[in-house]
């Protein structure tokens, strides 16, 4: 029988890290070192422009902030617009992306069959969750205004940013479904369910959690973005009494009534103005994160 001193002398001997040589175990402490250095560069950014944004802005974020609209004045002005604009962007947008995404993943991975245009299409959809946001703006304007001669309003603003995270829904729903064991499948199929049933009862139900946190992440990207809503029509201010807003109405979003803060030359609303509303772009950010992390922890299942 082997003493312990010998299996783990057996074990040293045939460990890949200790059979390196100490040249390639320093060059692999560097990189280890390197990585670790561009972490903490990283984090020491972003809790240097964290702070400052807090610092410049936090005593700005007051009632009047959030039941306001926009005035000439700093004291009084508000990002009342900014706030039901997005949130009413954000409702849209999931209606119509989620079941689109949801749909089109589901077909792409338990019905397509793998020839060649099925795989043009998944390598033009993984293309397209990279294409910079702002030339979707201009697809938008430009098929929704210029063509199809929609009015710039909150409609062609929430299909333009659903036409952005679209590729990303789809990309994580493939990767949710993907993870469900064969055997799953099997199973139903072998207990005389369709293909059909077996998609919508036992794939598309055990991959839900991953499809939900794929969605709101992709949704906590649109709701940050400028460049597209500002191309397709949405306007810096907003005066109205109709909240909820009409899908016709003229429109704003927090991220545009932050860029029209800065752009002002008075200087309370180019830094404490645009610091508070920052921070209340940031707080529905982190609010959107964390309901994709609980999503995640509460559907999660270990196959």
């Amino acid at each position: 029988m082997s003493s312990p001193a010998s299996l783990l002398q057996r074990e040293s001997d045939t460990s890949p890290d200790l059979q390196s040589s100490p040249k390639k175990r320093a060059r692999a402490r560097r990189f280890e070192v390197g990585l670790l250095i561009a972490t903490i560069v990283s984090v020491i950014v972003l809790a240097w422009l964290l702070i400052d944004i807090v610092s410049d802005g936090a005593g700005r974020v007051n009632a009047t902030l959030f039941t306001e609209y926009t005035s000439r004045f700093a004291e009084e002005t508000g990002v009342r617009a900014g706030i039901t604009g997005t949130l009413s962007l954000m409702v849209l947008v999931a209606l119509m992306a989620f079941p689109i995404g949801v749909a089109a993943a589901l077909y792409l991975e338990e019905f397509a069959e793998q020839n060649r245009w099925t795989r043009a299409a998944e390598a033009n959809i993984n293309n397209l969750a990279g294409v910079p946001s702002v030339v979707y703006g201009l697809l938008g304007f430009g098929i929704f205004v210029g063509i199809l001669g929609f009015d710039r309003s909150l409609i062609v603003g929430a299909i333009t940013l659903s036409l952005l995270i679209l590729p990303v829904i789809i990309v994580a729903a493939r990767e949710s479904l993907r993870a469900v064991p064969q055997e799953m499948r099997n199973g139903g199929l072998a207990l005389g369910a369709t293909p059909i049933q077996v998609a919508f009862t036992i794939t598309l139900p055990a991959a839900i959690s991953g499809v939900f946190t794929g969605t709101i992440l992709a949704l906590s990207r649109a709701i940050g973005e400028t460049a597209p809503i500002l191309v397709a029509g949405a306007v810096f201010s907003r005066r109205a009494d109709n909240v909820p807003w009409g899908v016709t109405d003229r429109y704003t979003a927090l991220p545009i009534q932050v860029f029209d803060f800065v752009k002002r030359p008075q200087p309370e609303f180019q830094i404490e103005v645009s610091a508070a509303g920052i921070i209340v772009l940031m707080v529905l950010l982190l609010s959107m994160n964390s309901i994709a992390i609980y999503l995640r922890n509460r559907y999660t299942k270990e196959y």
